[in-house]
């Protein structure tokens, strides 16, 4: 069966956060966001930590910092500072986003959310499916 185009874009884009997300300093798990509005990537982020701290998400015993900043987060943030805007965009995360990232997303006004890995935690994807985003699954 021969795929959408959308489908053809959404492997596209997921395929570009995955490398976005090569840019992370984590050890445990490396995650890249994109938000595309019009088919224009409009803001990518990848987890780690907040501007002027030190590149190191976990500490001696592997566990992350509590200020590590989630892929969506930084993405989100990134496009609230540039002036521009999510409203009716799309976020591509190679992770399911957890609660707190998926509240953001609403907030945001993000319309679909494309995510690759499924994290063991899915309270956030139902979250955004209630609040009427749509959410997608491309493996990667």
């Amino acid at each position: 069966m021969q795929k959408t185009k959308q489908e053809l874009l959404d492997e596209r884009y997921m395929r570009m956060a995955q490398i976005w997300a090569e840019n992370s300093y984590c050890k445990r798990r490396q995650v890249g966001a994109l938000l595309v509005k019009n088919q224009m990537i409009i803001s990518d982020g990848y987890n780690g930590t907040p501007s002027g701290f030190e590149n190191q998400c976990e500490d001696e015993n592997d566990h992350s910092f509590a200020y590590v900043l989630h892929a969506e987060a930084n993405a989100i943030s990134k496009i609230a500072r540039s002036g521009n805007n999510s409203e009716g965009a799309t976020l591509y995360v190679t992770a399911s986003p957890c609660i707190e990232c998926a509240k953001l997303i609403i907030q945001a006004g993000i319309v679909r959310v494309v995510y690759g890995e499924e994290y063991r935690i899915m309270d956030g994807v139902d979250l955004l499916r209630k609040a009427g985003i749509i959410v997608d699954h491309v493996s990667i």
